[in-house]
């Protein structure tokens, strides 16, 4: 009888502990209510640099900001005969960001083009008519937001049917929308 209960018990104690194991190996992450959004930021001086273009060709005069989503000035340049730009964004500065383009120093304070940036990994963005009406499209979706951006570039009828997700996409995906990359 001992040696029955011996063994039922070990039985019992491998089933409780395998049981353990099973429950501690499910590799789903668990939900919450709540929705998390990643916060991305600019651990360092992070160089931005890109096209500015119009309709009419490239524009080799003028200046380039870079802007918070409420509009405080981070950083700027100004375009001097050429219509590549480079720019540096201070370490710390949180994203999105918005680079907007003047054509004089003494423009409004509303950009005449602009580009969204909300991945910290990308650094080449061109600043067209195209990467404005994305962007505004997306603000008016809820803000500057990967999904608001893709949203956009999708129903702006420029962005061929297959390149509309990544897994279509046979390119660099940091290119794929347009002007917003």
């Amino acid at each position: 009888m001992k040696r029955i209960l011996k063994q039922s018990l070990g039985l019992t104690c491998i089933l409780l502990f395998s049981g353990g194991l099973l429950t501690g190996c499910d590799s789903k992450p668990k939900s919450s209510s709540g929705t998390m959004v990643s916060v991305q930021k600019y651990e360092k001086v992070k160089t931005l640099h890109g096209l500015v273009t119009n309709d009419d060709g490239p524009i080799k005069t003028g200046i380039i900001k870079a802007l918070t989503e409420s509009g405080q000035e981070l950083s700027q340049t100004q375009l001097d005969g050429s219509s590549q730009y480079s720019l540096d964004v201070p370490a710390g500065t949180v994203l999105p960001i918005v680079l907007g383009y003047y054509p004089t120093a003494d423009a409004s304070d509303n950009p005449l083009m602009i580009s969204a940036v909300v991945h910290a990994g990308a650094s080449k963005f061109d600043i067209n008519q195209l990467s404005t009406r994305i962007a505004e499209q997306a603000k008016a979706f809820g803000g500057y937001t990967h999904k608001n951006l893709v949203r956009a570039a999708e129903e702006s009828g420029t962005v061929p049917a297959s390149n509309k997700t990544t897994a279509g996409f046979r390119g660099d995906p940091t290119t794929q929308y347009g002007g917003w990359h």
